[in-house]
């Protein structure tokens, strides 16, 4: 391995090697893992292979965007701190950029209506459902678990809530530790006891509990102020808590929050044109979160609440990922979190399955025209195994041509 660095010359690296992926990491949280690898262990050698599927490990056990917080990880086992936000910045710039620049046009041009709108929906749709099938096979893969997340889909799709979807989570929990404790942790090595980064445990602490103090009080600023942008701000800081999965689970709970609270942010088109933009772009979906911002407002206050909308949403990942690292070594070989983790994921892909069905499908699909647009984009991700973008874009010039 290369050696670490410290300061504003190691963070500069890592922020150019971070920009460098996030223009050309497309196919969602799976790939960009894959792109990480070859990038970070392969080319430049600032890990081992066993530290970079350490590190995997440990995105897998924290809500948010795992790759976004695994390129969080590397950048400050590489720099420390200013590591960690330089390979943010970097992963998560042109994504943003492209996504508010796409919340400027759509409102100018006018949404309501268009049939590009209507192949977005539709591409949403495809994407999803593709998503759903595959994370059922990997997360979901034997009679306990698919069991867990289809009983998980009935209670979110009777039960519409940010509860219909946390109640069942805590259930796939309990019953993960019940069901798999015994078998979780098989293989796992031991770790050197030492902190992979150099950040110590009191300001780990610390980064821990202003976690849960802003999970706590932003609902209650939010409800007490009445502010639109402290609503937001909320809104998406919790979606980015809570949401384990990656960029695609977290779908219905931003759709509960901002469509379907009190104080609706966004309209149903706005938002799945949104979603539906948000797979042509190279890195993290949870990008969407810019748009969001951007879309809500008018004028040049759209750039302010676009930033504040896609920091709030990030801020989770940064403050669980270096707050998380100095204890990893004990947690990674704890059979109680493991198996808890192996029945949450499986309840991911039940509340997934819930958001397919509505507000997606029913949303997006109604007619005997779309639904066959929709089987056609699914044919082309998951039998030709073509990358998201391209079946947005076929999706756009379909709903130009045929709705």
């Amino acid at each position: 391995m290369t050696e670490r660095k410290f300061g504003f010359g190691a963070a500069g690296d890592v922020f150019w090697t971070a920009l460098k992926l996030g223009l050309t990491s497309f196919g969602g949280p799976i790939a960009h893992i894959g792109y990480f690898r070859e990038e970070y262990v392969g080319r430049r050698q600032w890990l081992s292979d066993r530290s970079f599927a350490e590190l995997v490990a440990l995105c897998q056990f924290l809500p948010g965007p795992a790759s976004s917080q695994l390129g969080m990880a590397i950048g400050a086992k590489r720099a420390g701190v200013l590591g960690a936000l330089a390979a943010w910045i970097g992963f998560t710039m042109p994504s943003a950029l492209l996504m508010v620049a796409f919340a400027f046009g759509a409102q100018a041009a006018g949404i309501g209506g268009a049939g590009w709108l209507q192949g977005l929906k539709l591409a949403a749709v495809a994407i999803v459902a593709q998503a759903v099938w595959s994370m059922s096979r990997t997360l979901a893969p034997d009679r306990p678990r698919a069991t867990l997340a289809l009983v998980t889909a009935c209670a979110a799709v009777l039960w519409p809530s940010m509860a219909g979807q946390l109640v069942p989570l805590l259930f796939c929990a309990i019953i993960g530790i019940a069901v798999y404790k015994s078998k979780a942790g098989a293989g796992a090595e031991e770790g050197s006891g030492e902190p992979p980064i150099p950040i110590g445990r009191k300001l780990a602490a610390a980064m821990l509990a202003l976690f849960i103090i802003l999970l706590i009080g932003l609902p209650i600023a939010s409800g007490w102020s009445g502010s639109a942008a402290l609503t937001l701000i909320d809104s998406v800081y919790r979606a980015g808590s809570l949401v384990f999965g990656g960029g695609h689970a977290v779908l219905p709970m931003l759709e509960t929050e901002l469509l379907s609270g009190k104080r609706p942010l966004l309209t149903s088109d706005q938002f799945m044109a949104g979603y539906g933009a948000v797979q042509a772009v190279p890195g993290p979906l949870f990008t969407f979160a810019a748009y969001i911002g951007a879309a809500m407002e008018t004028g040049y206050a759209r750039i302010g609440y676009a930033m504040i909308s896609l920091f709030s949403i990030f801020l989770p990942s940064f403050l669980l990922v270096l707050g998380a690292l100095p204890f990893w070594e004990r947690l990674k070989r704890n059979k109680t979190a493991q198996s808890a983790l192996m029945g949450i994921n499986a309840g991911i892909v039940g509340i997934l399955l819930a958001a397919l069905y509505d507000p997606i499908f029913m949303d997006a699909v109604g007619s005997a025209k779309e639904l066959a647009i929709v089987i056609v984009l699914f044919i082309l991700l998951q039998i030709w195994k073509r990358p998201p973008w391209q079946a947005v874009a076929l999706a756009a010039l379909a709903g130009l041509l045929f709705l």
